[in-house]
């Protein structure tokens, strides 16, 4: 439901836990998914080997099975398993290449995450990029796959943009609790209900959320927790830090235990959470794939580093003699300092101590409100510029 107040902006006061249980009720029609192979805790299933001859040998088919995988991951249950996406052979080549990442970077010292504590577990950031410079043949024969491209192309159309993040959680590694990912899942419910509701909707359409297991998952080595149909909840990016949204999320979420090179798609809006690791000796790796959509760029490129530099003491000025009060700082702050976090190399600028690292936009306006010297914020932007560079 909306705000009674206001029908545009969603509050965080307004999330009830039994809209979404009466979204939970559904259940997922068969025959809206009917060339899956079964469903699995409400959860289609398709099988790729049986899928490709048809996607060979049909014209139409192609389009047919994207209709339908979107269809799942607006209106349907939100989620997708795709059994032997890709080869073994395949994923243990990327697998080596991914481990031997890995072992260069432990000695870097702490590791930024997301949700998991620094160390507790082998995160690797940017891990398109590196597996191409390491080795272009291994990502050719990976990304080459017909599953991973037509799932893209479903939910984003042909312009996609790929990005991978490598996941090893080790035995012992706790659960994350559930969120929402991109775009407002990186922001507090105090933030996120900054935005109109039509921007509720419109940020998972941006954004397709997959990961391809790297190695048998069994439900002992906590892949991950998904809420079916839970991406349908208007409020969704509003009750992370709910204890009642929680409890409920642990005692109605699904498990599916996955394959070596088995991939899952899902709508980033579904409420997901990683498992805990309970084996002995499964280290559980997966690699992360976010694929983003083209569109949410800007029509001409704009260096906002050095409109800041220009505007930065002006702008100080400015406010100690009245000209500009705080809000209209903020104003020009808005036009011209970017707002947005990513993209940003996380090897370099981790987001430690929140969800996403510290925005200039936010930092400028720290800057004004503590009134740094106009020296202390061009260090910073020096320092950001140098942290985003790959």
């Amino acid at each position: 439901m909306t705000s009674l107040a206001n029908p545009r902006w969603l509050r965080a006061a307004d999330a009830r836990l039994e809209d979404l249980r009466a979204i939970l009720d559904q259940r997922t029609d068969p025959d809206a998914c009917p060339n899956a192979a079964r469903l699995l805790h409400d959860v289609p299933v398709y099988d790729s080997a049986a899928l490709r001859p048809r996607l060979r040998d049909e014209e139409a088919f192609p389009q047919i099975l994207m209709s339908e995988w979107a269809d799942i991951w607006e209106n349907g249950p939100g989620i997708l398993v795709l059994q032997g996406a890709l080869a073994a052979p395949v994923v243990d080549d990327v697998t080596a290449r991914f481990v031997e990442i890995i072992e260069r970077e432990r000695d870097g010292g702490s590791r930024g995450d997301h949700f998991a504590k620094a160390g507790a577990n082998d995160r690797v950031w940017n891990a398109l990029e590196k597996l191409c410079l390491l080795d272009p043949a291994a990502f050719a024969r990976y990304y080459a796959n017909d599953m991973l491209a037509l799932a893209s192309e479903a939910w984003l159309g042909p312009a996609y943009q790929m990005t991978s993040q490598v996941n090893n959680v080790r035995p012992g590694g706790t659960a994350q609790t559930p969120h929402r990912d991109f775009h407002l899942g990186f922001c507090s419910a105090d933030q996120a209900q900054r935005y109109p509701s039509h921007a509720h909707r419109l940020s998972p359409m941006l954004t397709l959320q997959g990961a391809v297991a790297h190695v048998d998952m069994p439900l002992e080595s906590g892949p991950t927790l998904y809420l079916p149909h839970s991406q349908k909840y208007r409020h969704g990016y509003l009750v992370a830090d709910r204890d009642e949204f929680r409890r409920h999320f642990s005692e109605h979420r699904v498990q599916l235990p996955l394959s070596k090179g088995d991939a899952v798609f899902f709508n980033p809006a579904l409420l997901h959470a990683a498992g805990e690791n309970r084996s002995r000796d499964i280290q559980r790796m997966a690699n992360l794939l976010q694929v983003s959509s083209a569109f949410g760029r800007a029509m001409e490129s704009v260096n906002r580093d050095r409109m800041l530099r220009m505007l930065y003491p002006q702008l100080l000025a400015m406010g100690r003699d009245g000209a500009l009060d705080r809000r209209a700082q903020a104003h020009v702050v808005a036009a011209s300092a970017e707002g947005y976090a990513f993209p940003t190399n996380l090897d370099r600028d981790p987001p430690l101590g929140g969800l996403a690292p510290e925005s200039p936009q936010a930092v400028t306006l720290r800057a004004l409100h503590e009134g740094w010297p106009p020296e202390r914020l061009f260090a910073w932007l020096d320092e950001a510029g140098m942290k985003r560079l790959t």
